[in-house]
C-alpha cells in the first residue's frame, strides 16, 4: 500500500510503499549533512523513491538530483513525486545497477553524490525474504566498495560524496573509500543521548581532496528528558510547526 506524506506544510510530499524498504530517521539525518548552494548537480544512488532527494530540494530548491534506482517499483513511485511535486526535469531517475555505473551516467558529471547504502555484508543476520526489503538491508545487490566506486566515477574533481553507516563498519568505509580516490574529510556520529555509543556515522569525503579529517561535534537525537533535540527538530522541519 502507498503513503503519502509532506516533509513540512506545504512541502514537498513523498511517498512511501509497505512493499519497499520504509523511510527512516538516516535518510533525514544524512540530508542534513552535505553543503548545499545553488545550482549544484547531484546523484543519490540508491535512491529508492527518492525521499532524500526531496529532503535536500526543500532545504536547497536549485538543485537537480538524478537517482540511481535498480528497483523498477521504487523508480517508478520516485517519478510519480517529482510530477506530483512538479519537479520535473531537477528530480529525475535513471534506472539501473549502479555497479554498472559507467554505461550509466558520465564520469565527472556530478557536484555531490549521496548515498544510504545497505549496512550489511551478504550473509551476516537475519533477513527478510522480500528481495526489495533484502537488497537495502544487506549487501546483497552492491557491497560498499561498489557504491565508492560508483561515487569517484560520478564526482568531478573537488566534488563531495556524502553518506551514512553504521560505526562498526568504519574502517570498512574509510578503506573504500581511499580506494576509490575519495579522501574522508567530514565524520560525525549521530548518538541517542549525549554520551551514548554511537548509533550510526555520517561521512564526507572528496574527489582528489587533500589528506586531513574533520572530526564534527556529535548529533544528538534526545535531551537528557527523552525530547527531541533543536537540532533534530530543524532536521524534521519541526520548528516550522510550532506558532
Amino acid at each position: 500500500m502507498e503513503h503519502w506524506e509532506s516533509l513540512k506544510p506545504g512541502g514537498y510530499r513523498f511517498v512511501r510503499d509497505d512493499a519497499l524498504f520504509p523511510p527512516g530517521t538516516d535518510t533525514f539525518l544524512l540530508s542534513s549533512l552535505p553543503r548545499l548552494k545553488p545550482n549544484l548537480r547531484v546523484c543519490d544512488l540508491g535512491c529508492g523513491t527518492g525521499l532524500l532527494g526531496l529532503l535536500l530540494l526543500q532545504r536547497q530548491g536549485n538543485l537537480t538530483v538524478t537517482g540511481v534506482e535498480l528497483q523498477p517499483e521504487a523508480a517508478a513511485l520516485l517519478e510519480r513525486a517529482s510530477a506530483e511535486n512538479g519537479l520535473e526535469g531537477r528530480l529525475t531517475v535513471c534506472r539501473g545497477d549502479l555497479r554498472n555505473i559507467r554505461a550509466l551516467l558520465p564520469a565527472g558529471g556530478f557536484d555531490l553524490v549521496v548515498c544510504n547504502p545497505p549496512y550489511y555484508p551478504a550473509g551476516t543476520g537475519k533477513l527478510s525474504p522480500a528481495p526489495a526489503l533484502q537488497t537495502a538491508r544487506a549487501e546483497t545487490a552492491c557491497t560498499l566498495k561498489d557504491v565508492c566506486r560508483a561515487a569517484g566515477w560520478l564526482l568531478r574533481w573537488g566534488g563531495a560524496f556524502c553518506l551514512v553507516h553504521k560505526p562498526e563498519r568504519l574502517t570498512d568505509l574509510l578503506c573504500a573509500l581511499r580506494a576509490a580516490a575519495l579522501e574522508p574529510k567530514r565524520l560525525r556520529t549521530v548518538e541517542r543521548r549525549a554520551g551514548d555509543a554511537p548509533s550510526l556515522i555520517l561521512a564526507e569525503a572528496r574527489r582528489g581532496g587533500r589528506p586531513g579529517l574533520s572530526w564534527e561535534p556529535p548529533l544528538i537525537l534526545e535531551t537528557a528528558e527523552g525530547r527531541p533535540t533543536e537540532e533534530l527538530d530543524r532536521i524534521y522541519f519541526r520548528q516550522e510547526d510550532m506558532p
